[in-house]
């Protein structure tokens, strides 16, 4: 399967079902708050490299964008800055003390997944995590940034074709 065709049936199968506004907004606020979550705890296991602090949240975010070149540069590249941001934040909560950032990391990664579970009960389809735990929590975080390419209209063209293939495959 070429990589085009790999983007394709990633973006179908997320599309198909997130199509209600509101779980596609609770997803773009519920994701990155889970990303947050898991960062936070990531953030305490690290070391110095001169004045640069790396983290295991990095050593993360550099995985998850090596697997998001594979599919798409420009959206991994997105991502990667997306999600230097998310570290940093994290990085912040996670110097706070351990209970008071231990707190804050359990409330962001379940109230994330709570918030995503609500949207998908108004769309009334099945969360993808229910049935791919691993290849849900590896993809959201890439589909947050194309949603958000969606939203303000940027690379119409894959959008149109995506559509196009849930159109066809519903019909089918």
């Amino acid at each position: 399967m070429s990589t085009d065709n790999k983007l394709m049936d990633m973006l179908v199968g997320y599309a198909a079902s997130h199509r209600h506004p509101f779980n596609i907004f609770v997803h773009l606020l519920g994701i990155p708050t889970i990303m947050l979550g898991v960062f936070i705890p990531l953030t305490w296991a690290g070391f110095d490299v001169g004045n640069i602090s790396i983290n295991l949240a990095h050593a993360a975010l550099v995985g998850f964008f090596l697997f998001y070149l594979t599919l798409d540069k420009l959206f991994a590249v997105v991502f990667l800055v997306f999600a230097f941001g998310i570290a940093q934040v994290a990085a912040a909560i996670g110097a706070l003390p351990q209970g008071t950032a231990a707190t804050i990391a359990a409330a962001a990664f379940f109230g994330g997944y709570v918030a995503q579970f609500v949207g998908h009960a108004v769309e009334k389809s099945l969360p993808v995590l229910v049935k791919h735990p691993i290849q849900a929590n590896l993809a959201a975080p890439f589909f947050t940034v194309v949603e958000v390419f969606k939203l303000l209209g940027l690379r119409d063209e894959l959008f149109n074709q995506v559509q196009q293939q849930i159109e066809h495959e519903l019909r089918s």
